[in-house]
């Protein structure tokens, strides 16, 4: 379970650009569950990622995992339970890399850093299996350059990178934020498919409401650092764009957005 306990978060503090963010925020995210977060420019979706991954310290309060407070973990060692896939696909992958090597990176994720190969030959059959359950071709491309590939191949890369890490927490960035349409339903269909087969706990930022509405099991709308809608399971079934999109639009216009 990944919970957050009356964070607060201010920006500029003591400037005139003093911004207050987040106040007495609480989430509890229990294990297994996907959650999707949408809202607004400046409502607090990026923050609440940096704060759950380490990047963004909060001012007080708490972030607990399985009732462990790691408020003050450091990010790196945070991300031995956490993978977090950005929206740039630049920054999932190293493009100067090679896709196999771009595997073997993250297959000795978690391994001792001895004088040895990067790359184990005996893991390479199971690295194509694992790229060729993605249909993009990428199992015949090892060789390859991973800045050689499209936005989207790089994405699907990154979370099949993320696969070889055992970690507990799948953080999306807006990851389909900077793909065409198609190659954005690969990557959710792809993503969804992920999360249920290794079970893990998911939180997703987008912008897209109707990835937000077909994928997950929790829906949360975020506005000046408070959740305004929180719905899960029947309730986030029952949810109708025209309903999500009203509310969405009601607080954008109130944000100038």
């Amino acid at each position: 379970m990944l919970e957050l306990r009356q964070i607060d978060k201010v920006y500029n503090p003591g400037t005139v650009r003093e911004i207050g963010l987040f106040s007495d925020f609480s989430l509890t995210v229990p294990k297994g569950q996907f959650v999707s977060v949408v809202g607004s420019n400046g409502s607090g979706k990026t923050t609440l990622l940096n704060i759950l991954c380490g990047s963004l310290p909060p001012d007080s309060g708490q972030v607990l995992l399985d009732g462990q407070d790691i408020t003050r973990q450091k990010e790196h060692l945070r991300a031995r339970r956490f993978a977090r896939i950005y929206q740039n696909p630049a920054l999932g992958t190293c493009a100067k890399m090679s896709i196999r090597e771009n595997m073997a990176l993250a297959d000795n994720k978690r391994r001792r850093m001895n004088l040895r190969p990067g790359t184990d030959r005996s893991r390479l059959p199971l690295w194509r299996q694992m790229l060729a359950e993605l249909g993009l071709g990428l199992e015949n491309m090892m060789e390859a350059r991973a800045g050689s590939l499209s936005g989207g191949q790089r994405q699907a890369l990154a979370l099949t990178m993320s696969r070889l890490t055992p970690v507990d927490f799948l953080i999306l960035d807006e990851h389909t934020a900077a793909l065409d349409p198609k190659a954005a339903d690969i990557i959710m269909h792809l993503t969804d498919r992920m999360v249920r087969e290794s079970g893990l706990t998911a939180i997703m930022v987008t912008h897209n409401l109707r990835f937000a509405l077909d994928y997950g099991d929790r829906l949360l709308m975020m506005h000046q650092g408070h959740a305004v809608l929180d719905v899960r399971d029947e309730g986030k079934r029952r949810l109708e764009m025209e309903d999500l999109l009203r509310l969405f639009n009601e607080i954008s216009v109130e944000c100038g957005n």
